[in-house]
């Protein structure tokens, strides 16, 4: 019997191959619950739902645009009648000095991560009020908690230190509604955003931070979001939890 038996989760920023998205979306479905895959490309996100069975859905979403997260949510909830779990993974980073930022790179990092997080909750909250259940897995970093220092500039630990901080207040506003909501915080993990853009010295430098001595998995991160999307957790609501073997210890 899977964890998430007859549960409905949706998964935004989920169609990369090799992203946390998708590793999650796996995951969930194994334990048995039905995924929609939102990305902003819908045939990308269609065949990412495809390759994890017939009943799972994919579609296209952009988490900055708040009508497309309504909508998106809306399409869902007459398909299936429900949401149970969202995993608000969707988010980009780009490796600036602090000089660097350009306001377009600030707005873009920060509307996707922080903005995008925001609309994909609100579109879900009134849902999950009424069924009073429901679990919001928010995706921070651990460059929020110890200030950048692995590959995002300071625009991307800010998006990302926003997002702790966005967790822990609807964690307190939602929890008499019986939804609760936690943040996962990934350290270096072996995905597509960070393959190929380090260097072998600048890789070495990371991993003799990491005491484990190695990369993450994106199925490290995965398992981490089923504690809190399942009953598992269920005493759990406003924790950051870190994924980062052992590279920030506090």
């Amino acid at each position: 019997m899977g964890l998430l038996e007859g549960r409905y989760a949706v998964v935004t920023g989920a169609a990369s191959a090799r992203g946390l998205g998708k590793a999650t979306a796996r995951l969930f479905a194994e334990h048995g619950a039905t995924v929609a895959i939102l990305d902003l490309d819908a045939a990308a996100a269609e065949a990412a739902a495809a390759d994890l069975g017939p009943t799972h859905v994919g579609l296209a979403c952009n988490v900055v645009d708040k009508a497309a997260c309504a909508a998106a949510v809306d399409s869902l909830m007459s398909r299936w009648g429900r949401i149970d779990i969202l995993v608000a993974n969707a988010g980009i980073t780009q490796p600036l000095k602090v000089m660097d930022i350009t306001p377009q790179d600030y707005d873009a990092v920060t509307d996707v991560s922080l903005r995008g997080t925001l609309y994909m909750s609100q579109a879900v909250i009134p849902h999950m009020r009424q069924n009073k259940a429901g679990s919001i897995i928010t995706m921070s970093s651990v460059s929020a908690q110890r200030g950048g220092g692995i590959f995002g500039g300071p625009h991307y630990s800010a998006a990302k230190a926003g997002v702790l901080g966005l967790t822990k207040a609807m964690a307190r506003e939602l929890a008499p509604d019986g939804v609760r909501v936690n943040a996962v915080c990934p350290g270096f993990i072996d995905t597509d955003i960070t393959g190929g853009k380090l260097t072998e010295d600048m890789l070495n430098t990371v991993l003799s931070g990491i005491p484990m001595g190695r990369a993450g998995a994106a199925i490290d991160v995965a398992g981490c979001c089923l504690f809190l999307a399942s009953d598992l957790s269920a005493y759990c609501t406003g924790t950051e939890v870190d994924v980062n073997g052992g590279s920030l210890i506090h």
